[in-house]
This record gives structure tokens, C-alpha cells and sequence, in this order.
């Protein structure tokens, strides 16, 4: 995956995770779905204070969370809330992060709009899900 397609002044919608081990993450998101870190500042302890990170056509931004921003203990469970990504190559995608280590919630498959999917948790317990369907555009279905 590359980044070609952001605006030169920054992407105009962007996620925002408190991870607990954010350095961890940054490590995990670039290898599993290929993101690539673009900012990072060090805080104290080996914290992140802020990191972003930009795949096609979007950005996410990251630090070490607080503890009044973290959802729990649960890190296999999907929790209905996560960031979905547009993709032409939902399998390689998958492939990736299966290797990587994430946690598998539903292998790629094809949906029944004529559509391909698949989501993974990472280590965390956040939910990513990859998929050819494209919010916004007129549904061909």
C-alpha cells in the first residue's frame, strides 16, 4: 500500500487510537497493513505523545492512551466500533495482517451487495476491517 493519493495538505478525515503500548503499534500497523509512520514524539517512559500514520487515501493518529481512554480488557472480542478501509486487494490485506498477528473476526469473503471483506483485530483489540465497497459512492447493487 502507498500513501500516493493524500491531498498535499493532509488528509481530511482521520481516526484517533490510544493504544497502550503505542510504539508497539506503530510497529504492528506498518507491518501488518502496510502503513507507513510520516510523525512520531517521544514522551517520557517510552511513550508516544503522538504519532500519525497514513495508508491511501487516509491517516490515523495515535499516541499512548490514558487509562480514562482505554475500552477494557477484551482483545479478542470485536466491539462493534473500528476503522474500515477501501481496498482493491482485501486478501493480500488479510494475508498481511494474519501474519503479523492479528486476530481473525471474519476471513475475506464476498458479501451479498457484490463486495469483498474481511476484519481483523489488532493486538489491542481494535477493529479493522478492509473491504472493495466504497461509503459514499452511488451502490451498484
Amino acid at each position: 500500500m502507498t500513501a500516493d493519493n493524500i491531498p498535499a495538505d493532509g488528509a481530511v478525515c482521520a481516526a484517533y487510537f490510544g493504544y497502550e503500548d503505542a510504539a508497539a503499534a506503530l510497529v504492528f500497523l506498518e507491518k501488518a497493513f502496510g502503513f507507513e509512520k510520516t510523525f512520531a514524539q517521544d514522551g517520557e517512559n517510552g511513550e508516544i505523545l503522538h504519532a500519525e500514520m497514513r495508508f491511501p487515501g487516509g491517516a490515523i493518529m495515535m499516541g499512548t492512551g490514558r487509562d480514562e481512554q482505554r475500552a477494557g480488557d477484551v482483545k479478542t472480542k470485536p466491539a462493534g466500533r473500528g476503522l474500515y478501509i477501501v481496498t482493491d486487494d482485501v486478501d493480500g490485506v488479510f494475508e498481511r495482517a494474519k501474519a503479523a498477528g492479528a486476530h481473525v473476526v471474519w476471513e475475506p469473503h464476498d458479501t451479498e451487495f457484490g463486495t469483498r471483506r474481511c476484519r481483523v483485530l489488532d493486538p489491542e483489540g481494535y477493529e479493522w476491517s478492509f473491504g472493495s465497497y466504497r461509503p459514499g459512492a452511488d451502490p451498484k447493487w
